[in-house]
């Protein structure tokens, strides 16, 4: 007897990003705006070059390709661009996306992430991506919420696993990029696997768990 796979009922309904602001304790995401991001974001990146080694984008010679770059992608259709914004300080940091949205089969990806050396491996940075997960699950209802990355890009690769994300292999010979061989690691979370994950996501970002130097006392736990 042939095996097929379970009914899903109800059939995904999932709903297309719509750039709805985004907030939480420390991080806010906005619609990625030109006019209101761009030159601080050219602030954040100038000096760190290697943030475009693994990207589609970049790296930009001057403030004017850069904010070109941006532009594009402020009018892109799919994928949906976030700038991410420190609540406290009100400058953008980093950007991010929603893209490959299937709402027939229920799937959404995140990425073309990129944060400034003064977001890498802050709180800010975490929520940021509990931001967008929080939204996919709970806001856009999709049932399985997708990370990609060069194989090659190690501190994306332990992002993805910091994060609460499956690996589930690697795609050779799956795009050139920048002329470049690109094998490509595939991760993936459920929405069943969302409350959980959740939850120490809260438990992690509670304005108690962090010194007066924005140090955190208990690491992130999700496994």
């Amino acid at each position: 007897m042939q095996k097929i796979g379970e009914w899903v009922n109800p059939l995904p309904m999932g709903t297309a990003p719509d750039h709805r602001t985004l907030g939480g304790h420390y991080a806010v995401l906005e619609r990625l705006s030109v006019e209101k991001h761009g030159a601080q974001l050219y602030q954040a990146m100038k000096d760190d070059p290697s943030i475009w080694t693994y990207l589609f984008t970049g790296p930009y010679a001057s403030q004017a390709s850069f904010i070109e770059g941006l532009a594009a992608q402020e009018k892109a259709k799919d994928a949906w661009f976030y700038a991410y914004v420190d609540r406290y300080s009100h400058k953008a940091l980093g950007v991010g996306s929603f893209m490959r949205f299937d709402p027939a089969h229920g799937v959404i990806e995140i990425g073309s992430i990129w944060m400034g050396p003064a977001m890498q491996r802050t709180r800010l940075s975490t929520e940021a991506i509990y931001l967008m997960l929080r939204h996919g699950f709970e806001d856009l209802g999709v049932r399985r919420l997708e990370w990609k990355c060069n194989d090659l890009n190690e501190p994306s690769r332990r992002a993805a696993i910091r994060f609460g994300f499956s690996f589930e292999g690697i795609f050779k010979q799956h795009m050139v990029v920048k002329g470049r061989n690109r094998d490509t690691a595939w991760y993936a979370m459920m929405d069943h696997e969302w409350p959980r994950l959740r939850q120490g996501f809260d438990h992690w970002l509670r304005p108690e768990n962090f010194d007066e130097n924005s140090r955190e006392k208990v690491k992130l736990q999700l496994r």
